[in-house]
C-alpha cells in the first residue's frame, strides 16, 4: 500500500510539473527555435542562421495572445531596425558618430513604429547589420531569418495551443480566501478573550502582509486572461475574465476591509487595556460572526471559480445560506455592542466601527450584488471591446447568433450549456 501511494505522489507531482508554466515555456521556447534553425538552415544564405531561432524563442510565450502580440512587434522591430542599418550604411558607413547617430535614430524609430518593449531590439538589429561587410545580403537573410522565427513561434502556438491558466488562477483566488479565513478565525478567538495589545497589532500586521497575497494572485489572473484571450479552445472567454477578475476585486475589498477591522480592534485594545476587549457574552457572539463570515469568504472563492453549473448552483446555494446566517449573527451582535456603548460612551466610535466593517464585508459577499457587479462588468468590457475593435464584434456577434440557430435546429443546446 505504501508503494501505491508513493506512486500516485509521484503522478500527482509529474501531472503538476506538466503544467508547470517554467517548465512549458521551456520546452515550447526549445522546440520552437529549433524548428526555426532547421528551416533557416535550408532557407537562408548564411550558415548559421541563429537570427532565426532567437527571434522564434522571444516570440513564444505561453498564452497564445502574447505570442501574437509579441510575435508583430518583434517583426517589426528588426525589419525597422535593418531598414535603418541600410539607409546609414548606403549614407556615411560605421564610424563612432555614426554609430551613435545610428543609435539614436533607431530607438527613435522603435517608438514611432510602437514596438513597446523591443525599441532596443531596433538599435540592437541595426548595430549587427550596420556592423557587417556585405550589408545587403546580410541585411536581407536577416529580414528573412527573423520573418522564419516569428512564423515558426506564432505557428507553433497555433497548431499547438497552450495550456489555459483558469485553473491555475482560481486555485491562487482560492488560497487568497482561505489566508483571509484563517486571519479572521484568529482575530475572532482572540477578541472573544483578553487580548493584549501586541496580539492585536500582530494580526493587523499580518492583515497588510495580505496585500503582497493579492499581487500574486493578480499576476496570476493575468496570465488566465492572456490565456483565454483568441484562445480556439474556449468559449465565452469574455465570461471567465470577468467572473475571475470581479471575483479578485470582491477578495481585495474584504482583505482592505478586515484590515480596517483589525485596526480598529488594535486601537481597541489599546484603549481598554488591560481589560477584554469585549464582555464575554459580545466576545463570543464576535467570535462566531468572523468564523460565518470567513466561511462564507471561501464559498465565495468556490463560487467564482466553479464552472460547471450544478457545482455552481450548490456553491451559491451555501454561499447564501452562510450570508443568511451571519446576518442573523450580526443582528444579534448589534444591540450588545450598542450596550456596551451605553456603558463605555468614549469607545462608542471604536464598538460602532466593528458592526460597520463587518457589514460592509457581507454587502461585499452578497449574491444579488455580485451578480449586479458581474453584469456592469461584462457592459463595460463589451462595449470597450466594440469601441476599440467593431468590426472584429460584430463578426462574434454575428458568429454567435448562427451557431445559436445551429444548435436550436438540432436540439443540441441543452447539451452544451
Amino acid at each position: 500500500m505504501r508503494e501505491v501511494r508513493e506512486g500516485r505522489v509521484s503522478l500527482e507531482r509529474l501531472g503538476k510539473l506538466r503544467r508547470d508554466p517554467v517548465v512549458v515555456q521551456t520546452l515550447r521556447s526549445a522546440a520552437a527555435a529549433t524548428i526555426a534553425y532547421v528551416i533557416a538552415l535550408r532557407l537562408s544564405p548564411e550558415a548559421a542562421p541563429l537570427t532565426a531561432p532567437l527571434t522564434a524563442l522571444l516570440v513564444v510565450q505561453v498564452t497564445l495572445y502574447a505570442t501574437l502580440t509579441n510575435g508583430i512587434r518583434r517583426v517589426n522591430s528588426v525589419v525597422a531596425g535593418v531598414l535603418v542599418a541600410i539607409a546609414f550604411s548606403l549614407l556615411v558607413g560605421l564610424t563612432w558618430w555614426s554609430l551613435a547617430l545610428l543609435i539614436v535614430a533607431s530607438l527613435a524609430v522603435g517608438h514611432l513604429v510602437r514596438v513597446d518593449e523591443y525599441v532596443p531590439e531596433v538599435a540592437i538589429s541595426a548595430m549587427l547589420v550596420l556592423g557587417v561587410t556585405t550589408v545587403g545580403d546580410t541585411a536581407w537573410a536577416r529580414v528573412l531569418e527573423t520573418l522564419i522565427g516569428a512564423v515558426v513561434g506564432l505557428g507553433f502556438n497555433l497548431l499547438l495551443a497552450p495550456p489555459v491558466w483558469v485553473d491555475e488562477a482560481g486555485e491562487s483566488l482560492e488560497g487568497l480566501a482561505r489566508r483571509l479565513r484563517q486571519l479572521m478565525l484568529r482575530i475572532g478567538e482572540e477578541a472573544a478573550g483578553r487580548q493584549p495589545f501586541e496580539q492585536a497589532a500582530a494580526r493587523l500586521h499580518e492583515a497588510r502582509r495580505l496585500d503582497h497575497d493579492i499581487v500574486e494572485v493578480d499576476a496570476a489572473l493575468r496570465q488566465a486572461e492572456d490565456s483565454l484571450r483568441l484562445n480556439p479552445r474556449v468559449r465565452d472567454s469574455l465570461l471567465h475574465r470577468v467572473v475571475l477578475r470581479t471575483g479578485l476585486d470582491t477578495l481585495e475589498i474584504c482583505t482592505v476591509v478586515l484590515r480596517v477591522l483589525a485596526r480598529t480592534l488594535t486601537d481597541l485594545a489599546k484603549e481598554r487595556e488591560p481589560e477584554p476587549l469585549f464582555a464575554k457574552e459580545t466576545g463570543a457572539v464576535v467570535e462566531q460572526l468572523l468564523s460565518e463570515i470567513a466561511d462564507a469568504v471561501v464559498s465565495f472563492s468556490v463560487l467564482v471559480t466553479t464552472h460547471v453549473s450544478s457545482n455552481a448552483d450548490a456553491a451559491e446555494s451555501r454561499l447564501s445560506a452562510e450570508l443568511r446566517a451571519a446576518a442573523g449573527t450580526r443582528d444579534k451582535l448589534a444591540p450588545l455592542l450598542r450596550e456596551e456603548a451605553e456603558r463605555e460612551s468614549r469607545h462608542w466610535q471604536l464598538l460602532g466601527a466593528v458592526l460597520t466593517e463587518v457589514n460592509r464585508i457581507l454587502d461585499e459577499l452578497d449574491t444579488e450584488h455580485r451578480s449586479q457587479r458581474l453584469l456592469e462588468e461584462l457592459d463595460r468590457v463589451s462595449q470597450e471591446q466594440r469601441t476599440r475593435m467593431p468590426r472584429l464584434t460584430r463578426l462574434r456577434e454575428r458568429m454567435g447568433v448562427q451557431e445559436q440557430l445551429w444548435r436550436n435546429r438540432t436540439g443540441m443546446g441543452e447539451r452544451f450549456r
